[in-house]
């Protein structure tokens, strides 16, 4: 009796092997894994998405190098009032559009999309995956910026869910912005213009310098940009407890649209 007559079930191939595509949520769950595995590893990004803002909070609420306006829905008067929801934005550009695009244009030049290209997985799957890990990595950001910002005597206001859907579109936002750039862009353009950026929109931001500093035709300008809206809404709710911000929300859900539309279109894995 030959092995198929004693099992009819290996005649049917019951137990050989099915290669083929994971399901795609499952696909993405893996690569989120293992982005977000890398971006918590690399040192520099660290340096960029969690030393940078903290040092910026701790400086400028301790020291007056800017004047900020500090009145508060509470009266407190404090600098740590104004600066905090800045540098949570902050915090989202640098991992959302800064960390993110440089390490993504690296791995563009060293082969890595390539490899993935080859893989079942789509692009915008890679693009879903990457945001997920920022989004991972922001949750700690926003966890350490505000034990040291409650530290230093900050008093927030306002309705958590609207922070979360304002630092959701912010991510989104950045998130596009920055793929984009990293997909169409050398390695070491890349590097160049994310820093560059990231100075810029630190000084001209409203992250840490009030747009009312600047004249009235740049103040309008500067407010259309992600940056300014999202540090806007969030100062909005956090410092004087105002209730959604549809303007800031607006602008962000603008970019987020334009930047991860734009990406998708001309994201190029090598």
């Amino acid at each position: 009796m030959t092995a198929t007559e004693a099992d009819p079930a290996a005649a049917t191939g019951t137990f050989t092997p099915r290669p083929g595509a994971a399901p795609l949520p499952r696909m993405i769950r893996a690569q989120a894994a293992l982005e977000t595995r890398m971006l918590l590893r690399n040192g520099e990004q660290l340096l960029l998405t969690v030393v940078i803002p903290t040092l910026l909070l701790v400086l400028f609420s301790a020291v007056d190098i800017v004047a900020v306006p500090t009145e508060t829905a509470g009266g407190s008067g404090r600098a740590v009032d104004f600066l905090a929801p800045g540098i949570l934005a902050l915090a989202v550009m640098s991992t959302a559009f800064t960390g993110q695009a440089i390490a993504t244009g690296f791995e563009r030049r060293y082969g890595v999309l390539k490899r993935l290209a080859a893989s079942p997985l789509p692009r915008w799957g890679l693009m879903t995956a990457k945001t997920c890990a920022v989004l991972v990595t922001e949750v700690l950001q926003v966890a350490l910026l505000t034990a040291v910002a409650l530290a230093l005597g900050w008093s927030p206001h306002g309705n958590p869910l609207w922070v979360a859907l304002l630092l959701l579109l912010g991510t989104a936002a950045f998130s596009g912005l920055g793929l984009l750039m990293a997909g169409t862009l050398k390695a070491e353009a890349t590097l160049a213009a994310a820093n560059l950026v990231f100075l810029l929109l630190l000084v001209g931001g409203g992250v840490i310098v009030p747009l009312t500093k600047f004249p009235e035709a740049v103040q309008t300008v500067l407010g259309l940009l992600p940056i300014a809206a999202l540090s806007d809404g969030l100062r909005g709710v956090l410092q004087h407890g105002a209730g959604l911000p549809l303007a800031d929300l607006g602008i962000l859900a603008a970019w987020a649209v334009l930047g991860l539309g734009a990406a998708a279109a001309f994201f190029r894995w090598e």
